[in-house]
């Protein structure tokens, strides 16, 4: 996914551990540093997400969201700016479960009832991938956000899903509009060969 950021585009990576190699030409990497022995000069990434935002980056690109960082990873992505970032789970929906309530390890003054519409507001795809029987990561489902919430659950659905025999399929049932893409001027039911 990180290979179709454009040329032009200034991304910022936080890691934990330098991982990821992006193909871009501007990039800056922020790590995360331990203490030392005195218990002194940590950094973690929950800081090194809010120090990116002052890098004027185009994207925001987290390594691996865990814990409390996925408070300021969804406030920085509710300003407008665009971003990714990994994290595990059993399926699209946990994934996305998942995110929706990290950001409660933030502190007692996080509720659900701002987490929710957040996520709802500035996530648009969910890409859940498994290893196959070779051990190469394969995508196994696109699910699409939406940004209407019922009772504290995010409307989805799946525009993607593999197969039983391994392929990635379309979803043609997938009701949800893609408002982010049609800004970008990508038609989506043309691009998944949809009827309106």
């Amino acid at each position: 996914m990180a290979a179709s950021i454009g040329a032009r585009e200034r991304v910022v990576t936080v890691e934990e551990i330098f991982e990821l190699r992006l193909p871009v030409r501007d990039v800056v990497g922020l790590q995360c540093r331990q203490p030392n022995l005195e218990g002194h000069g940590e950094i973690p990434l929950r800081r090194l997400v809010k120090e990116a935002l002052r890098m004027r980056p185009d994207r925001l690109v987290i390594g691996e969201v865990r814990e409390a960082e996925a408070l300021d990873m969804l406030v920085a992505l509710n300003s407008g700016l665009s971003g990714m970032c990994t994290i595990h789970a059993n399926s699209a929906a946990d994934a996305l479960a998942k995110l929706c309530t990290l950001p409660l390890l933030a502190g007692e003054n996080i509720s659900r009832n701002f987490v929710v519409p957040t996520v709802a507001a500035c996530v648009d795809l969910v890409v859940h991938c498994v290893k196959d029987r070779q051990g190469r990561r394969r995508v196994q489902e696109i699910l699409a956000v939406g940004s209407r919430v019922e009772e504290s659950v995010i409307e989805t659905s799946s525009v993607f899903r593999m197969s039983p025999d391994g392929e990635l399929v379309v979803n043609a049932a997938s009701s949800l509009e893609f408002p982010a893409l049609a800004r970008a001027g990508v038609d989506v039911h043309q691009l998944l060969g949809a009827e309106r």
